[in-house]
């Protein structure tokens, strides 16, 4: 590894979030009108005038602002319209009966769907945490820790450990099946882990600190494959690995196949999720002072595994999932794996200083900016063939977002640069 080619790719990867992707999305997502932001946008970067909000979009937007304010970029716009965030999703989001946010609203912010969806939940402690980290606004602890606090009550398993996740308005539990009550999800539990890091190290508080360890433990103890160490998409409440289904309110899976079955719907683990929980464990241990050395075995075998089946050596990129054991089911490439994957290989290489993790990031890296990026307007293409030939061609949605893109910038620079200090 040459000095001179790490700076390249910084200098790269800085110039897309400096000049492509910020711009991307503060020149065209406060509403202005109705308050919040726009989220749908086309491949030219328009206005698709979907009439909704979701809790998802909104919330992953306020983090996304408020990350990026915190990591030092801009001049205060960025917070700004984090602030205009907030204001509408505690005005408008909030369910003053019952607690806790709406899943969807329509622009002008009226209640579309009422439920409760702790996916939701989890991206609104993670935004409003950072939000107040970033602003020092206590709005968003204050909400944060209210969340924290309905979850507690209403979608704690005091029975198997874990959290239920889909809920009527009142919190209720949903049914089974595709209404989801009866299943837990890796999905669900690593954002878990996500919030309630960045919820601890805003709020300091020993009750976060002692949440955060135990569902660190959860996933290592009951949602890793025992051998391989690969994450378990789907289970049922008694930790019963479940066949992977579509849920009636869903996020971000599109291809399941017409009877609502994923394809090897009980030996399939996600490259991209993979390689997110273990950068994201990572940065939980060192917010939490913890040492990670107890975790070395989890990050090599996750990180090989990663590596060695969801990289594609031919065309560049990451695969979308394999088996447990080994192999490639599905060899297309979605933006956001390409992302999570980018953050990975930079901590794999970090930890263990092995040359093929280098490698990796290099190869993500190159495919990311020669086919995934949309030149024309800056954002990323959702989803890509193995070649890299655009199959969906929106820039944005309910849950195709900023949140990836532009964190997977800011968290690959700053590894970049330790990376660049130690050679």
């Amino acid at each position: 590894m040459r000095k001179k080619e790490v700076l390249a790719l910084l200098n790269e990867a800085k110039n897309h979030l400096l000049n492509e992707l910020l711009p991307f999305w503060t020149k065209r997502m406060k509403d202005e009108k109705y308050g919040g932001f726009i989220t749908h946008f086309d491949e030219n970067g328009k206005d698709t005038g979907e009439d909704e909000k979701s809790l998802i979009a909104q919330a992953r937007s306020v983090y996304t602002l408020s990350s990026a304010h915190r990591a030092g970029y801009g001049t205060g716009e960025l917070a700004e319209l984090a602030k205009w965030g907030v204001d509408f999703m505690l005005e408008k989001m909030w369910d003053r009966e019952n607690g806790g946010f709406y899943w969807m609203l329509d622009r002008k912010g009226n209640v579309k769907e009422k439920k409760k969806i702790l996916y939701g939940h989890c991206f609104a402690i993670y935004c409003l945490s950072e939000y107040s980290l970033a602003t020092g606004d206590q709005r968003g602890i204050e909400y944060a820790e209210k969340i924290f606090d309905l979850i507690q009550i209403h979608c704690t398993d005091t029975r198997f450990g874990g959290y239920f996740e889909m809920f009527e308005n009142d919190w209720t539990l949903c049914g089974p099946g595709p209404l989801g009550g009866d299943r837990k999800t890796l999905d669900v539990h690593m954002h878990l882990m996500e919030a309630f890091t960045t919820l601890y190290e805003c709020s300091q508080k020993e009750l976060h600190q002692r949440k955060l360890l135990e569902d660190i433990e959860l996933l290592m103890s009951k949602m890793l494959h025992p051998e391989f160490k690969t994450g378990i998409p789907q289970f049922f409440a008694n930790w019963e690995i479940a066949p992977q289904i579509k849920f009636d309110i869903i996020w971000g899976w599109d291809r399941f196949t017409e009877d609502g079955e994923k394809n090897n719907a009980t030996d399939n683990t996600c490259y991209g999720h993979n390689a997110e929980l273990a950068w994201l464990l990572n940065h939980a241990l060192e917010i939490l002072g913890e040492n990670s050395e107890k975790y070395e075995n989890v990050f090599k075998k996750i990180f090989d595994h990663t590596v060695d089946n969801g990289i594609d050596h031919t065309y560049g990129g990451v695969f979308v999932e394999g088996p447990h054991s080994g192999g490639v089911y599905d060899r297309e490439k979605e933006f956001w794996q390409q992302a999570e994957v980018m953050i990975g290989t930079l901590d794999a290489w970090l930890h263990f200083k092995e040359e093929k993790y280098w490698n990796a990031y290099k190869n993500i890296h190159r495919f990311v900016f020669d086919k995934v990026i949309n030149k024309k307007v800056g954002e990323w293409y959702p989803l890509l063939t193995r070649k890299g030939k655009p199959i969906w061609t929106h820039m944005s949605h309910s849950w195709k977002i900023n949140y990836h893109t532009v964190r997977a910038m800011i968290q690959s620079i700053n590894r970049l640069n330790k990376i660049s200090d130690l050679l």
